[in-house]
């Protein structure tokens, strides 16, 4: 696993050992880079269950303002860290090892609010839709910004109201949805 594109091209990425990280392949990450070519260069990124980190540090290779990984995985975590020095990026970079909520809890304490989400859960964990929605609710999302929500196939995000799918691609068994934040009308 290696980054692609940007400042930190070709640099080598860790991931944990064992089956409990699920690592986005490299040609996915290359396609799904490619479509978002224009939307990453001075993005806030949001990775949850960060896994290595992978997307969020080629989303900081490529020019995005900064990004904050969030795991829970001790193992996932001690590979982020490693794979945050491999990048040098620390300075563009926040690691939080906490479950997803009180993660999400703490950011929205904190202010931030991001245009690019990476949502990538353990394939058990079905009610995206909810995370996207609670995205929303906690107010840590900057209007228009895009959520992209890696699933097993068939099991997309229920998304209503305040978003919209715009597109799905399809890798195998996995499928990633765009999730656009359109927000409620008061925002626009």
């Amino acid at each position: 696993m290696r980054i692609i594109s940007g400042d930190a091209r070709g640099r080598t990425l860790v991931a944990p050992a064992g089956q409990k990280t699920r690592p986005t392949q490299d040609y996915v990450r290359e396609s799904l880079f490619n479509i978002l070519q224009f939307q990453v260069n001075g993005a806030s990124v949001l990775d949850l269950f960060a896994g290595t980190g992978a997307l969020a540090l080629e989303s900081i290779s490529r020019g995005a303002a900064f990004a904050v990984l969030v795991d829970s995985d001790r193992a996932a975590c001690e590979a982020i860290r490693k794979n945050i020095r491999s990048v040098q990026c620390a300075d563009r970079c926040r690691l939080i090892q906490r479950d997803y909520r009180q993660a999400l809890a703490e950011i929205a304490a904190e202010g931030d609010k991001f245009s690019l989400v990476f949502l990538d859960p353990p394939y058990r964990m079905t009610e995206t839709g909810e995370m996207c929605r609670e995205l929303a609710q906690r107010g840590l999302l900057t209007h228009g910004a895009l959520i992209l929500v890696e699933h097993r196939k068939g099991f997309p995000p229920q998304t209503e109201g305040l978003f919209e799918v715009e597109q799905v691609r399809k890798y195998g068994d996995t499928e990633i949805s765009f999730v656009r934040y359109t927000g409620n009308e008061e925002e626009k």
